[in-house]
């Protein structure tokens, strides 16, 4: 269906502009809340939508819909629209290019899922979760398939398939007038989850997390667990956009070659991973996907492009430009971003250290200076390379570049949280403010 719906797109466009691309986007969603232990919010559906690019005399227009009984409508609304914009040469759409195959993006298993079966998983994740002692606060299901085609007037026409579920639970428990609370999320491209697993994960985190004791303020070896540890990488990550380093808003501009990091990390930006979230055949304008490695051996290797800022630049795309659907227009984004070491070190070599397993205000890190002051949550002292004590409250504060220049890799479970693929990660002489 996709394919005639872009056939009639094409028709509406091919001969009104100087170029167009058409974006036809599929999904089928399946979305569970909980509130406490009871479900509050169900929804199965269908969505398609498609978004029109064209350019016409250097000027770009979009527009989209979700009526396929407006196409034409749309198609010329997206020319009427380039008289919105001002002049830029550096407008372009992507050439046709080999497309690599991708694996392990889709299950089947997605296909005979439906709201019932969902129901039951969400419903058995409360139920282990009550079984542990923990009280729910908040849970949640997704599953979704996505089938999008992209297609353009250089030749480009590439369809992307995949499946996407998680698994996300929240809970308190109190004991002696004490309260603790976990979070965790499960996220994968097959339908493999195991709610048990992270039921009782999570209420052992929280269980853990009772008996508080104060830390005293110092500079410590901080392991940051996954949550943490993807929390402030953010800001790190943002550095390496290049629109933020053509407008100045990246500290890296200007140290292509430089060491910016720990000889033993190298990152990469991998849309092509067998399994990952983000991995796909291009990006949302039909860049066919490439690897990026953003940090090689610590020096900073590259940043990631679209298509527009790459021609600003006078650089070839890194195929990063990513939409959220057929609702909106490419922007710059990571896919799979591979934290790779080539050494790591083990919880047993940790004398005198601070495990946090999440942090609450990295978004308000300075985005340009790398500056922040977080609170940690979950949060245990590390003696002689064993956890001990919880800690009832804490600050961590730092800046994320200098942190990376001595970050390293702990020996454990590499994951994936967003974009991110890492182990756990160590920094060593992190500031820690305790509080009573």
């Amino acid at each position: 269906m996709i394919y005639e719906i872009a056939e009639k797109a094409k028709k509406e466009v091919e001969n009104k502009c100087d170029a167009f691309e058409i974006y036809i986007d599929e999904t089928k969603l399946i979305e569970l809340d909980s509130e406490q232990n009871k479900l509050n919010f169900a929804k199965e559906e269908i969505e398609t939508g498609i978004g029109i690019r064209v350019i016409k005399d250097n000027k770009i227009g979009f527009a989209f819909t979700s009526n396929l009984d407006k196409i034409s409508e749309t198609a010329r609304q997206s020319i009427e629209n380039t008289k919105l914009n001002k002049i830029d040469e550096n407008y372009s759409f992507a050439g046709v290019e080999k497309v690599n195959e991708v694996k392990k993006v889709y299950d089947k298993k997605f296909d005979a899922l439906d709201l019932d079966e969902s129901v039951e998983l969400l419903k058995s994740v409360i139920s282990q979760t009550s079984d542990s002692g923990c009280e729910v606060t908040g849970s949640g299901f997704s599953a979704s398939a996505g089938r999008s085609l992209i297609l353009n007037s250089n030749g480009v026409s590439i369809e992307n398939k995949g499946t996407g579920f998680s698994l996300g639970l929240s809970v308190t428990i109190q004991k002696d007038g004490e309260i603790a609370t976990a979070y965790n999320s499960q996220s994968s491209r097959f339908y493999d989850l195991d709610g048990e697993k992270l039921a009782n994960e999570v209420c052992d985190l929280a269980k853990s997390s009772l008996n508080t004791k104060p830390i005293k303020t110092d500079n410590y070896s901080v392991v940051l667990d996954y949550y943490a540890a993807t929390g402030l990488l953010q800001t790190f990550i943002n550095a390496f956009d290049g629109e933020n380093v053509m407008r100045g808003r990246s500290i890296l501009k200007d140290k292509i070659g430089s060491e910016i990091s720990n000889p033993t990390l190298s990152i990469i930006d991998n849309p092509l991973l067998e399994n990952g979230m983000y991995t796909t055949k291009c990006d949302g304008e039909g860049s066919v996907s490439k690897a990026t490695e953003l940090i090689k051996d610590g020096k900073l290797n590259s940043f990631i492009y679209d298509i527009y800022t790459a021609n600003k630049e006078g650089v070839e795309t890194t195929s990063n430009g990513y939409r959220g659907s057929y609702l909106t227009t490419p922007q710059i984004s990571p896919s799979n971003l591979e934290f790779k070491f080539s050494e790591m070190k083990d919880l047993s070599e940790i004398k005198k250290g601070v495990l946090t397993t999440s942090v609450l205000g990295a978004h308000t890190a300075n985005p340009i200076s790398g500056d922040f002051s977080v609170e940690a949550n979950n949060t245990f002292k590390i003696e002689n390379g064993e956890l001990t004590d919880p800690i009832n409250k804490a600050m961590i504060s730092g800046n994320i570049f200098e942190i990376m220049k001595k970050v390293e890799g702990l020996n454990s479970e590499i994951k994936q949280y967003g974009s991110f693929i890492i182990p756990k990660l160590l920094v060593h002489d992190l500031r820690v403010v305790g509080q009573n």
